[in-house]
């Protein structure tokens, strides 16, 4: 179990907490064992990590640990964006690990999405190619947004992770300009991740129903996606709006990058409203970027639907990284 090959693994984001261990031997993608979802206020990540060694029957401890997590790694360090935690490689080695690596979740992302196949992924919009060898963005909302980037250049890769979600957001017509003023009056600067995310989704609903005149009752983002898709109008607007949002936003991190190799869809609210956002104006959004629109219609989107992406990214980062 705990061989040279082994490596304990997590993807922990501001709401969940997920650890398995990888056994990486041969080439990738590689099994994965021992898998738990950690649902439980843990008030330290330490004690998130102990609860899943002795529930998952870990022992010993593999030599070997990769943990992606939901913020900006920074020497050897990370402070969870959405969560009050704050983790280091040291702490991991004096938990028992002889190697640690901390990497930023959408990092990982990055290291995954050269391993991912066909059932991997399902196409947003138009079945496009894209172009081969080219540099791809892997972007997504969830508790917060993600962004990173996997450059290319000739047979030069790079994972990049940045902190994208915290861009600044630009309306691109009246309708998002009003609820910005709604949402700039109670927030301050808008970024990005205060719309796409899941709280995001409820700032924007408020802000419609404000903007509209109506007192909206306090609804959670799964509460909005629900209503949606019956016969709430205010519901459905907000969540329409997201979806757009969210092509727009795709769209111009595809032009930063030059993602000429595809835009890659992670976090958890994508899959939970793919049926939504295959049919919203999310891929019109995406590619209507006025004299660049050439540009970005060649480019795939493409949404990830691997749960494990992240936990196999982690596992191929400590691998690659330790050569």
């Amino acid at each position: 179990m705990s061989g040279d090959n082994s490596i304990l693994v997590g993807d922990v984001g501001g709401t969940h907490a997920r650890f398995a261990i990888v056994q990486a031997f041969g080439p990738a993608p590689w099994r994965i064992e021992q898998r738990l979802d950690l649902d439980q206020p843990f008030p330290t990540f330490s004690e998130a990590l102990r609860d899943y060694v002795d529930r998952a029957h870990v022992a010993p401890i593999p030599a070997r640990a990769a943990i992606a997590v939901a913020g900006p790694v920074s020497a050897g360090t990370a402070h969870f964006t959405n969560r009050g935690w704050q983790i280091s490689e040291t702490e991991l080695q004096k938990f028992g690990f002889k190697s640690a690596l901390l990497i930023n979740d959408f990092a990982a992302l990055a290291f995954a999405v050269e391993i991912l196949d066909e059932k991997d992924l399902r196409t947003i919009g138009p079945k496009l190619e894209g172009l081969n060898g080219a540099t791809i963005s892997i972007l997504g909302a969830g508790t917060g947004f993600g962004v990173s980037c996997l450059a290319r250049y000739g047979d030069r890769v790079v994972p990049m992770a940045t902190e994208g979600g915290h861009m600044g957001f630009a309306p691109s017509d009246e309708a998002e300009g009003a609820a910005l003023q709604v949402m700039r009056s109670q927030l301050g600067r808008v970024s990005i991740e205060r719309i796409l995310s899941g709280p995001g989704l409820e700032n924007l609903y408020r802000a419609l129903e404000q903007v509209a005149g109506r007192a909206p009752p306090a609804l959670h983002a799964a509460e909005i996606v629900a209503k949606a898709t019956g016969d709430d109008a205010g519901c459905r607007a907000a969540l329409t709006m997201f979806c757009s949002i969210y092509g727009a936003v795709a769209g111009d991190i595809a032009l930063v990058h030059g993602a000429q190799g595809g835009v890659y869809i992670a976090g958890g609210i994508a899959q939970k409203i793919e049926g939504f956002l295959a049919q919203s104006p999310f891929r019109t959004r995406f590619d209507s970027k006025g004299r660049l629109s050439p540009y970005v219609t060649a480019i795939p989107t493409k949404l990830i639907v691997n749960p494990d992406a992240a936990l196999l990214g982690a596992a191929r980062a400590a691998v690659v990284l330790a050569r």
